[in-house]
């Protein structure tokens, strides 16, 4: 993974997108895009219940077949309240796919979501979406 060229990306598309809104235009060398962000937390029961080989082989089987052309991971540090109204501070995932548009992409997002709460026994997977422009 590319970690440092997706952080540029990443803080790049913010810059140039209006979130919910597809941007005007781009830049001439620019083309629109929409990317989804995916916030994976670590912890299981208040421990590191995921380690980096269960997370490797969750992006193996879950993640790289649904999005085969290329993807950005980063190391987060996640803060959320959960359901029972405790703050839980974790360390996470980030994943950062540039979306094609093709059809059935929102049902990948959704299963991976779905696999990861289910495998590791988490309430939740933040899922955002962006427009902006890139480059490839």
């Amino acid at each position: 993974m590319r970690g440092a060229p997706a952080v540029a990306l990443a803080l790049f598309l913010a810059a140039c997108a209006t979130p919910g809104q597809r941007p005007a235009s781009c830049p001439p060398d620019l083309s629109p895009v929409t990317t989804a962000e995916l916030y994976f937390g670590r912890d299981i029961g208040g421990t590191l219940g995921v380690s980096e080989d269960d997370w490797r082989a969750f992006l193996d089987a879950e993640v790289t077949p649904r999005f085969p052309d290329g993807l950005s991971v980063t190391d987060v540090a996640g803060q959320w309240r959960g359901a029972d109204g405790v703050i839980v501070r974790e360390p996470s995932k980030a994943l950062l796919l540039i979306l094609s548009g093709a059809p059935g992409e929102a049902d990948r997002i959704a299963a991976i979501r779905a696999a990861y709460r289910a495998r590791f026994h988490q309430e939740a997977v933040l899922l955002l979406r962006r427009q902006g422009c890139a480059a490839f």
